[in-house]
């Protein structure tokens, strides 16, 4: 299906305007704002865990299912969200999904039962998802192409910031109220940003006006969600388990006749033909294999803090911070995007993606000397990051006709989502498998081998195995990074040389169209 020549007339916000919005920068502070608050949920609970298990009386499946029901819902329907956004209008979801995310932080902030947070929690999965993937389309439309690249910098910097002071603000919380208040502080910035988005915010929206394509919607909402759930559910349960192996043979079954229903109706929530384009797949590849790493790294790396280094929760948030610091510098100066229009794309992303496998190596190898090594390593991710991910980001953005800004963010997220879980499930999964065979104890979580320990000596040799399992997987995340910068810089270059052949071929200026 082609495009209408007249389509951009119906509403000129689909193509980003010669000199952008007038007011694109304020616009783009307050979809930032809406961003944090959704970004801050999802690290702010993790401090709050022994005082829901003390106050509430959850269990540990409780606590598990007060995350995963957040991540669950919000991963499962971030396609779906962003569809949405572009056929009824971005500014209307934007507007919906902070409603959403601000009454069920009330609900939750409230919750006198593990059930009650735990439903709440979902609900908030729903608004973040609309939050996720309306920000991102908005700036796409309120931006000129050049303005682009600095902009979704920004916005990837809020990220970044997000994963740095959620801790800290839920420890600083916690220290001085009970645990409902890390909810009930999002519900003034959720109205603020209410009030915002309807005074400032354009409204946008796909202007073929194509039918809903439910169908599609509920397959890629069960097939995500199974994914995600097998991911979540693979370290605790093991990999060949029942509770495992059912919902990934569901999520492969169903995210299967996803895509073939998505090939063959005329009206696709997700059109297949964006896979043909070398631009979009080698984003994808590459995003997926940079989250897999940072993901799953990081994870580790409050582990390396906390169990190795000595540090308390609240210090090693504070040390972790200069990874978050260096993607904000960067980025809201201005430079990341200076950086990436030098050097091209494929090359920035590139060199982005090795300096954070050497941030990771650094970590892994250096760093069990003391927190040198490690503020080394987190200062050259938090630079390669702050290259890479925006370069990414718009690489994905830019491959997609403006009409499907909400879906582009959609697999943006998804994507960002999918491999997260990955790499915190893959690397958590080596950790633990190295560890297990240092140690040779049924136990292999570390508590729980230091509490079969008999002496300060054994104590000790546990703890440096734990660090020998922290080494190995930040190696491994470090070596999927380092294949996701050379895989997308080789999708990404030839995309390029596509780009200057003949219209119409994989990856050339013709695909779009057709696409569209």
């Amino acid at each position: 299906m082609s495009t209408s020549p007249q389509a951009p007339q119906a509403n000129p916000l689909e193509s980003p305007p010669a000199q952008g919005h007038p007011q694109r920068w304020l616009i783009l502070g307050v979809i930032c704002l809406a961003q944090l608050t959704v970004l801050l949920d999802n690290t702010v609970l993790n401090v709050a865990i022994p005082s829901l298990t003390r106050e509430l009386g959850a269990g540990t499946s409780d606590i598990q299912w007060m995350i995963n029901a957040y991540s669950l819902v919000q991963s499962g329907l971030l396609l779906t969200a962003g569809s949405a956004a572009d056929r009824y209008g971005r500014k209307k979801m934007l507007v919906a999904g902070l409603a959403l995310f601000g009454l069920g932080s009330l609900t939750a902030g409230l919750a006198d039962s593990t059930g009650q947070l735990i439903a709440a929690r979902a609900g908030m999965g729903v608004g973040g998802a609309l939050l996720m993937t309306t920000t991102l389309a908005v700036a796409m439309q309120i931006f000129t192409p050049e303005e682009q690249p600095k902009a979704i910098g920004i916005w990837a910097a809020v990220n970044s910031l997000g994963f740095a002071t959620g801790p800290l603000i839920g420890g600083f919380m916690l220290n001085h109220f009970w645990w409902g208040a890390i909810f009930l502080i999002n519900i003034p910035v959720a109205a603020l940003g209410l009030v915002a988005v309807v005074a400032l915010v354009p409204e946008s929206k796909n202007p073929t006006g194509e039918r809903p394509d439910l169908l599609g919607a509920l397959l890629s909402t069960i097939g995500m969600s199974s994914l995600v759930f097998a991911i979540i559910s693979g370290p605790e349960h093991g990999w060949t388990s029942g509770r495992v192996l059912a919902p990934a043979a569901v999520a492969v079954v169903v995210l299967g006749a996803f895509a073939y229903w998505e090939s063959r109706i005329p009206y696709p929530m997700l059109d297949m033909h964006f896979f043909r384009n070398r631009r979009f797949t080698g984003a994808v590849a590459g995003a997926v294999l940079i989250t897999f790493g940072m993901g799953g790294s990081l994870f580790l790396l409050t582990q390396h803090m906390q169990f190795v280094l000595g540090y308390g929760p609240l210090e090693a948030g504070l040390r972790t911070a200069p990874l978050a610091l260096a993607i904000v510098a960067l980025n809201f100066t201005g430079v990341s995007a200076k950086w990436a229009a030098r050097l091209g794309t494929p090359l920035a992303i590139g060199l982005g993606m090795t300096l954070m496998a050497c941030g990771l190596v650094s970590i892994a190898t250096v760093a069990s000397g003391g927190y040198a090594g490690t503020l080394l390593g987190l200062l050259l991710i938090g630079t390669g990051a702050a290259i890479a991910s925006p370069a990414m980001a718009h690489a994905i953005m830019s491959s997609i006709p403006p009409e499907k800004a909400g879906v582009g963010a959609g697999i943006n997220g998804t994507v960002a989502e999918f491999g997260q879980g990955l790499g915190v499930a893959v690397l958590g999964a080596v950790l633990n498998a190295r560890f297990a065979v240092l140690v040779s104890v049924a136990a292999v979580s570390l508590p729980g081998a230091l509490a079969e320990a008999g002496s300060a000596a054994e104590r000790a040799r546990i703890t440096e195995a734990f660090a020998s399992g922290l080494e190995t997987s930040q190696l491994v995340g470090a070596g999927a990074v380092l294949l996701g910068g050379v895989v997308a810089a080789l999708l990404l270059r030839r995309a390029e040389r596509g780009e200057q052949g003949e219209p119409g071929v994989p990856g050339g200026p013709g695909e779009q169209v057709k696409a569209a």
